[in-house]
């Protein structure tokens, strides 16, 4: 296997990782236990403050059945089936695309993408909604609640758009430079 692959394999296991083990912390401090399955609503069933840690920042935990800042809620009990199909359509996508024709610069983002991804997936299989914890706000008004995978896929398509926009700048100032 080539030494990028790994790297690549390393970066997504690290989300996976780092999302479920924050997301364990969390189950664990509510219920005694990092319950393995089970509905969601049966395993916390109520939204849940558990501390404020700043003025603009609390720790809370919450359910989110639906996708990033709560879409697709309104698909009610299909939502959860309907989340893990279209997540890991887009999962397999994504890693076909990374492992056989990505560009260098659009590894680490991918890698990125998949493993919050994958994270949050897990989520979805075992308790049919994900896990949310970190609540930011000024004043009333509150950013929806968000986790590690959330920052994971955040973080890469920031990396991803900013490196596509840079490798087109490179590739117009280049073809510019050979038409003179």
């Amino acid at each position: 296997m080539k030494k990028i692959s790994i790297i690549i394999l390393l970066i997504i296991f690290g989300a996976i990782i780092l999302d479920q083990f924050t997301k364990g912390i969390l189950l664990y401090l509510i219920t005694g236990g990092i319950p393995l399955y089970g509905s969601a609503f049966d395993v916390v069933p109520v939204p849940y403050l558990m501390t404020p840690v700043f003025d603009f920042f609390n720790i809370v935990f919450t359910w989110n059945p639906g996708t990033s800042f709560s879409m697709f809620r309104a698909l009610g009990e299909a939502a959860p089936l309907a989340m893990i199909i279209i997540t890991g359509f887009v999962i397999g996508l994504i890693g076909y695309y990374l492992f056989c024709h990505a560009k260098s610069y659009e590894r680490i983002p991918l890698a990125l993408i998949i493993g919050g991804a994958i994270g949050n997936l897990i989520d979805r299989i075992r308790f049919g909604a994900v896990v949310d914890f970190l609540d930011f706000h000024i004043g009333g008004y509150h950013w929806p609640a968000f986790n590690v995978a959330d920052i994971c896929i955040v973080i890469g398509v920031g990396i991803y758009l900013l490196n596509w926009y840079l490798a087109r700048r490179r590739c117009l100032k280049n073809s510019t430079k050979d038409g003179k």
